[in-house]
């Protein structure tokens, strides 16, 4: 008899639901195991709970789990991996109620686990049915209400379906690329919020019906630009379901328009011959190659249905992991592109469609690898007949995702070592690019491939110069031969002539010869062609950072994250540990300003010993200034720390999250309590909330130097969060919006300085639209001030007003990028 698991945040709960479980078979029980609360008292899960539990209620015919809510299925989910032995184990979305009393019926009867969760899952149909809802009640539905316009309106709707409270409506897709991965990633995690069959037709081609919850089905759909799309919903949220696919779709998925960002075509093959350009920049070197790794299918399966499974189910774990470090490596290098790329196959090894035709072929008697590697091939081969070639290289994430996978069930490494030169392969998945080497791989050149392929996204935010689509005739190209890759105009040059390759060399030199004079520069003052100094400083996150700004040539410490002093810890740090780390980083800057900013957590970054109640929105939460406000102590002590420090280095204190007058006068108090009286210290705010922005004025009197963070500005003033990939495109803080705060700030401090210490400030097309509107000190990452200096120092501050001026007119920020 099968086993089941109740993980729930409360104890209570969890056991009067097994009590009424219990109820239906007592006389015949079924072995239920309980991991609620992190306590009696005290909501919570604990994976180690779970995973002992599982064991518990293991007699060998597998486990049932079932879960309530939020970090229950993660806790769940965690668990399985935590599993020191062999179980099988099914985690099931059913009611935690309802569900657990079906489940348990159902095994009391003898049911295996896939009957089991079915039965689970289906444990509302009853309720539903003694109300007269059986696939729940749409607003349109009720009395008085009026069908919304465009939905249910179908000319193939079936009589009744509004009994069934089914929704259905329809759609244009104006995405330059129809429904490509992303896009379509963003639509099957809108849908994952609803409990709600959804299905797409592409109506314009006839393709479909598909499950909303697909990502490789709907791709499969070759939805392009212009293409009608009818979605249809059944079940409790189907009116709000498609309610929301409609107004992502009016936001078009989270990307820009056609218009704002144009398509990045390979020209028709009947146009040109030769390799197409995928990432911009000259590379030079010895040519060496990398075959796409050919695996060798079993013919038969290791073991019995169920031992495959748990083979397959771990490699997928274990992909998952490496997924998921590749997508938080892009997040902490704020690499959107690349971050959203990994968010993408995530979601396809999490595709239900995909796992359940895996799944009956294990059933049938197939192997693991060779499951999985025919339904992944069969789905990338639908998607290499649509007719659009963005759509078509979306076929690669699948076979990416495909030998990922089979990576970890035939024990074959999937990794590449860097070697120096030009890199030459059949294709390369957006994994093995991220993991290349920029510094010895100076370019790549791929017999296969497509400019918009993910892989060419990532060398392109990597600055690797590429090539693709070649042709298989690159992969005879002896190792060692010397290799030219353009990967802006699209040429590859094999064993080139001399005259050829000094043309190539010179120019390759002219760039190098830039970036070689900024760095000599690089400590020089940056002084614009008119003859005004803009200050190039640093952001820093401990002492070896302020050093190796010094290195770089940084003019001061722009911002000091010193809430690295307060992580990885137990309790906060004292105020000599803290003055000791502040005057480290001052001492690096040699008598330089350094501006430090006082603690910035809470809401989304939490202390572990500083617990903060749960929020629906950290974002909008305490954090910043709130949170320190509220903590008095807290802050007192940082600021103490920091008031010794300035007693003989020039440090400037800032404060974050500012929204309101009364937070600048309360920290003040603060600092001229622990202050000497004789002590002057310059106090400064962030501007990371449009209303801030908005009220400069307010503040100017107030402080002594405005810190524009223009990465929180965008995030709040796009309704946009920075770290999702799905949004990674309207994130842009060259919108004419954004500009426009910066603007406002500028205006409204009057004579008050405005800095910069958001990444925009590193974007050498930003800079001069920030100094035309009035910002007078830049402070970035340590290796782009060489950069950022350079390009200072070929500008006037006369055509920088002229082209922000401009700027702000501009109505997208493609439209600001183009203009600069």
């Amino acid at each position: 008899m099968i086993g089941i698991v109740v993980v729930s945040h409360s104890f209570s709960l969890a056991q009067a639901a097994v009590a009424l479980a219990g109820e239906m078979v007592r006389d015949r029980p079924v072995r239920i195991e309980v991991a609620a609360g992190l306590d009696e008292h005290t909501f919570g899960t604990d994976a180690v709970a779970v995973a002992e539990a599982i064991a518990a209620a293991d007699s060998g015919a597998g486990v049932l789990v079932l879960m309530d809510l939020g970090s229950a299925v993660l806790s769940a989910e965690l668990a399985v991996d935590l599993l020191e032995s062999p179980h099988e184990v099914r985690l099931c979305a059913a009611p935690i109620v309802e569900g657990l009393v079906a489940a348990v019926v159902s095994a009391a009867g003898g049911v295996g686990l896939d009957e089991a969760a079915a039965e689970a899952a289906d444990a509302l149909s009853g309720k539903q049915s003694q109300l007269g809802e059986p696939a729940g009640v749409s607003s349109e539905a009720l009395p008085g209400k009026q069908p919304r316009e465009g939905a249910d309106a179908s000319p193939d709707a079936e009589p009744g379906d509004a009994d069934l409270g089914a929704a259905r409506a329809t759609f244009v897709v104006t995405n330059a690329h129809g429904l490509h991965a992303r896009p379509a990633a963003r639509l099957v995690t809108e849908l994952r919020g609803y409990d709600a069959d959804v299905r797409l037709r592409n109506l314009s081609t006839g393709a479909g019906p598909v499950s909303g919850r697909s990502l490789s089905r709907i791709a499969g759909l070759g939805v392009r630009a212009g293409h009608d799309v009818e979605v249809t919903a059944t079940g409790p949220d189907a009116q709000r379901a498609v309610d929301g696919l409609l107004a992502l779709a009016e936001k078009r998925f989270g990307e820009y328009a056609a218009a704002d960002r144009p398509p990045v075509e390979a020209p028709p093959a009947a146009d040109r011959s030769g390799p197409y350009p995928a990432s911009a920049g000259i590379g030079i070197g010895p040519a060496w190659q990398l075959s796409t790794p050919e695996y060798e299918l079993p013919d038969r399966p290791d073991g019995p249905p169920a031992e495959e499974r748990r083979r397959l189910d771990a490699a997928i774990t274990k992909a998952r992991a490496t997924i998921r470090a590749d997508a938080d490596r892009a997040f902490r290098a704020r690499d959107e592109a690349t971050q959203g790329i990994f968010e993408a196959h995530l979601l396809l090894l999490d595709d239900d469609e995909l796992s359940e035709a895996v799944g009956r072929r294990i059933a049938d008697g197939q192997a693991a690898a060779t499951a999985w590697a025919t339904v992944l091939d069969s789905a990338a081969a639908d998607l290499d007949r649509l007719p659009d070639e963005y759509q078509r290289a979306r076929a690669q994430d699948l076979r990416a995702v495909r030998d990922q996978v089979l990576a970890g069930l035939l024990a074959r490494g999937a990794e590449i070592r860097t070697r120096p030169g030009i890199l030459v392969a059949a294709d390369l998945t957006p994994a093995q690019v991220a993991g290349l080497d920029p510094e010895l791989v100076t370019g790549i050149a791929l017999a296969q491939g497509s400019p918009t392929a993910h892989s060419a996204i990532i060398a392109r935010s990597r600055g690797i110069p590429a090539v693709v689509g070649a042709g298989p005739e690159v992969l005879e190209i002896p190792e060692g031969t010397t290799l030219v890759v353009d990967g802006g105009e699209g040429v590859l040059e094999i064993d080139p002539r001399p005259r050829v390759l000094d043309e190539f060399v010179a120019r390759a030199a002219e760039r190098e010869a830039w970036e070689r004079s900024a760095a000599d520069a690089a400590t020089e003052p940056a002084i614009t062609l008119d003859h005004s100094l803009v200050h190039v400083a640093a952001n820093v996150g401990s002492v070896a950072d302020a050093a190796a700004a010094v290195r770089a040539g940084a003019d001061m410490a722009g911002l000091v994250r010193t809430e690295f002093l307060f992580l990885d810890r137990d309790r906060a740090p004292t105020v000599d540990e803290q003055e000791q780390v502040y005057r480290e980083i001052a001492t690096e800057f040699g008598g330089h300003p350094v501006t430090l900013r006082a603690l910035d957590v809470g809401g989304d970054k939490p202390l572990p010993y500083l617990p903060t109640p749960v929020e629906a929105n950290p974002f909008l939460g305490v954090r910043g200034i709130r949170f320190a406000l509220a903590r008095p102590d807290l802050l007192r002590d940082q600021l103490c720390a920091m008031a010794r420090v300035a007693a003989d280095h020039p440090v400037r204190v800032m404060l974050p999250m500012v929204t309101a007058v009364d937070e600048i006068s309360a920290s003040r108090a603060i600092l001229e309590e622990v202050a000497p009286a004789d002590l002057s210290i310059e106090l400064g705010i962030m501007v990371e909330v449009p209303a801030t922005a908005a009220k400069a004025a307010a503040f100017a009197d107030h402080v002594d130097f405005f810190s524009i963070g223009t990465n929180d500005l965008t995030q709040y003033a796009l309704a946009a969060e920075r770290g999702n990939g799905a949004l990674a495109a309207l994130a842009d803080p060259l919108d004419p919006g954004v500009l426009r705060l910066i603007e406002m700030t500028c205006r409204g401090a009057g004579e008050t300085p405005v800095h910069v210490c958001g990444e925009l400030a590193a974007d050498p097309v930003a800079v001069p639209i920030l100094l035309g509107l009035g910002v007078t000190e830049l402070s970035i990452a340590p290796p782009a001030v060489p950069e950022i200096k350079a390009t200072v120092r070929a500008l006037d501050l006369t055509t920088c007003k002229s082209l922000a001026a401009r700027a702000l007119r501009c109505t997208s920020a493609a439209e600001v990028r183009r203009l600069a």
